[in-house]
């Protein structure tokens, strides 16, 4: 019996019949005109026309807001038509539209029974090239030198700065719930990884609840600091994208019996068309 509900989120009306024989859930964001076979993020209660800043998000908030009590028990994950769960490490260059639906994950194996979430395999921070540092945060660098030879400086917190704006995440921080402000201020300050992509698969709606209630009443306090008119560039335009993925990886990791699995890439867009 299948045990894993993935929701598959796409901004492409044509992906649809391609989704549906992966054995996963459509899901149309974006301003296209999706049919209703399509779950969307732009009924009921929803946020769908923040989606150019909250990504995948306006999603997850739609789902907060309208359908988690209808959730099925067991796994639900998230993916994206360019992203994709698997049980295994795979080379980009072995992957294709042919093969990619024997790499995907289907099913949740037993030996995942004891944990609650699974997040995808780390990113860490600390391995870029110099002359990265250089094209993005000169200044960074130049107040702080010492980031620029020593790994362990380089945490979430400086690649934050160097890639989303400088400060931008410790001002977000200050506006966090006391339960969790100090604690995400000492994870982004010390883990040198995080988990990207914005994609998670949990088995309790009880933990995703929870996960959704402390997240989206701080991306709206960051609304009133940021706002949306002067996020200029996709590392501004994204910005609360990049403030809940940083979240997601600290909340599941703190909150939840949490293990890895790979993430593989394929933008599914270069064959359906």
């Amino acid at each position: 019996m299948k045990n894993l509900n993935m929701f598959c989120l796409s901004m492409e009306p044509k992906h649809y019949e391609f989704i549906k024989e992966l054995g996963y859930i459509p899901v149309g964001l974006g301003e296209k005109n999706f049919s209703k076979e399509w779950f969307s993020d732009k009924t009921g209660r929803n946020i769908s026309q923040k989606n150019r800043y909250y990504g995948e998000y306006t999603y997850h908030y739609w789902i907060w807001k309208n359908y988690l009590n209808s959730l099925e028990d067991g796994w639900v994950g998230f993916c994206q038509y360019r992203k994709f769960w698997s049980l295994t490490e795979h080379n980009n260059e072995d992957i294709n539209f042919n093969n990619l639906s024997e790499k995907v994950l289907k099913e949740i194996p037993k030996e995942y029974d004891n944990y609650e979430t699974i997040l995808g395999n780390p990113f860490f921070v600390n391995n870029f090239k110099p002359m990265k540092f250089i094209k993005h945060g000169i200044k960074i660098i130049v107040k702080n030198p010492l980031l620029f030879f020593s790994k362990k400086k380089r945490n979430i917190n400086f690649h934050f700065d160097l890639m989303h704006g400088e400060k931008n995440l410790d001002k977000a921080i200050d506006l966090l719930d006391e339960k969790n402000r100090e604690d995400f201020r000492n994870f982004v300050n010390t883990e040198v990884s995080f988990n990207p992509q914005n994609m998670f698969i949990c088995n309790s709606k009880t933990k995703l609840k929870d996960y959704y209630e402390d997240l989206f009443p701080w991306l709206e306090r960051c609304e009133k600091l940021f706002g949306f008119e002067n996020l200029q560039g996709y590392g501004l335009t994204r910005m609360y994208t990049f403030l809940a993925e940083r979240f997601m990886s600290y909340w599941f990791r703190k909150n939840t019996k949490s293990t890895l699995m790979p993430i593989i890439f394929y933008d599914i867009r270069k064959d359906i068309k």
